[in-house]
């Protein structure tokens, strides 16, 4: 076993089935945190950390400011709040969206890759913008690894060609390759 902590994943467009997968895949002995960035709306109604905890063998739920991170727990970024990876817990911002959203795959992916750094994954997933390109960037840039959803097989291929055209990454993967390949790393 690696000494991997932190698996981040990102998605906009069509990553809610895309998470699922995943979700589905990972077992309840999966013991890195799993931090969940799905683009959605600022002020919709949400049950999604109830929907994706019935695709989960492990608990989910939304962080609090400040709250410490456990292993083996998936957390979902919260509605309208960039959620900041620290060394240990969470901060929530309400600064400025980033490509048009609150919370913001780069946003997460960079404060990941200043915590966590070698010890973090980082997960492209299908998605209608750039946002987390830069930030999966950031993560290779401080020795993590860069995993992205085969552009073929994603609902909107944009998110994770962003990714591609500038990062070297470890993987490209469908999606139901991808929590193999988390269990083996």
């Amino acid at each position: 076993m690696s000494d991997l902590r932190m698996v981040v994943v990102g998605a906009s467009l069509g990553g809610l089935g895309a998470i699922e997968t995943i979700l589905e895949g990972l077992r309840a002995d999966f013991a890195p945190t799993v931090v969940l960035i799905q683009h959605r709306m600022a002020d919709a109604e949400s049950h999604l950390v109830e929907l994706l905890g019935h695709h989960s063998a492990l608990p989910v739920s939304e962080p609090d400011d400040k709250e410490p991170i456990e292993p083996g727990h998936v957390y979902l970024a919260p509605s309208n709040y960039h959620l900041i990876v620290e060394r240990g817990f969470f901060s929530l911002s309400t600064d400025p969206p980033v490509w048009f959203a609150r919370p913001s795959i780069d946003v997460t992916f960079e404060s990941v890759a200043d915590s966590y750094g070698t010890e973090a994954i980082a997960v492209m997933l299908t998605g209608s913008n750039e946002d987390g390109a830069t930030g999966a960037r950031a993560v290779k840039l401080a020795g993590g690894r860069v995993l992205v959803q085969d552009p073929m097989t994603a609902e909107s291929p944009i998110a994770p060609r962003a990714v591609l055209a500038r990062t070297p990454v470890d993987a490209i993967l469908r999606l139901e390759q991808m929590a193999e390949y988390l269990r083996r790393t």
